[in-house]
């Protein structure tokens, strides 16, 4: 068994290299991966070309699934817990929440259970044009922040809705489903600035963050907007351009990420798990 480590940028980002594909769930490489996750926050494994079912047993051995899209530590059938991001319409009838990926999230931070650990997602089949994933290190955009803006930030809290995230595409939901789409999820109130049992610190951010507890709504989305785009800025971010096969794990508070546009006709194919949470964001 062999595997080797090969970094990618200063702050974010670390490739995956192994002799063979069966290693991924060997019990060196799964403590390797836990430990590189947040030090690093995004895992490449080039063109390693998992099935379904070698990606659960990833997800499991790092740490157990959660079925997002029930919102609940699963005990679906298996490959219930396997979510297909597609825009291909035969696939996927209600194509507004992919859509809302084109811009800065994380997963899972309306729902009432600690968010997610992490996020999995294999490429099936890539996109000719768009469609690469942006990652930014939310860990990064804290931690390098001069020491006087942090004492401004490091109590403040944010509202987090579905509403919000889906802000920017809501005039092209049909009418007839608006309010529905618009309306799931929690309205949820977290930190800023999350601190974790490990010690280090991240942002809370993304479109889902909607305003700041305490100011007036114009101040607190222009804070929130600065905060993403500092976060997003070249040092702390990583583009992954996918080739069919790849397979990419990322810190899901500690990271956001975003999709560059694509078309529905791309036929560009996704699988993801998720790694269940375990710390809930107070």
């Amino acid at each position: 068994m062999g595997v080797s480590f090969e970094t990618v940028k200063r702050h974010i980002g670390t490739i995956v290299h192994l002799d063979h594909r069966d290693d991924i769930v060997s019990p060196d490489v799964v403590a390797q991966c836990n430990a590189l996750l947040e030090k690093r926050t995004v895992l490449v494994f080039p063109r390693v070309n998992l099935t379904d079912e070698e990606q659960l047993a990833f997800t499991d051995a790092m740490g157990g699934r959660i079925n997002l899209t029930s919102t609940a530590v699963s005990d679906a059938p298996a490959q219930e817990d396997v979510y297909k991001i597609t825009l291909d319409p035969k696939i996927n009838s209600q194509p507004e929440y992919v859509y809302g990926t084109f811009f800065w999230h994380m997963d899972g931070i309306t729902v009432d259970t600690p968010p997610p650990r992490a996020t999995l997602l294999s490429c099936r089949k890539a996109s000719a044009t768009g469609g690469q994933t942006e990652f930014a290190s939310t860990y990064a955009a804290w931690e390098e922040l001069p020491a006087a803006e942090q004492e401004v930030l490091k109590d403040l809290r944010a509202v987090h809705s579905v509403r919000s995230s889906l802000r920017p595409i809501q005039d092209a939901i049909p009418d007839d489903v608006r309010e529905r789409v618009l309306s799931i999820g929690l309205v949820k109130e977290h930190p800023l600035v999350w601190r974790r049992a490990s010690g280090r610190a991240s942002f809370v951010i993304g479109s889902s963050a909607d305003h700041i507890v305490g100011q007036n709504v114009m101040e607190g989305r222009a804070l929130i907007t600065r905060l993403n785009e500092w976060a997003g800025q070249p040092d702390f971010s990583y583009r992954h351009y996918w080739h069919d096969g790849d397979f990419v794990v990322w810190d899901n508070c500690g990271a956001l990420h975003r999709v560059i546009p694509y078309t529905a006709d791309s036929g560009r194919m996704m699988h993801r798990t998720t790694i269940a949470g375990t710390e809930s964001v107070t």
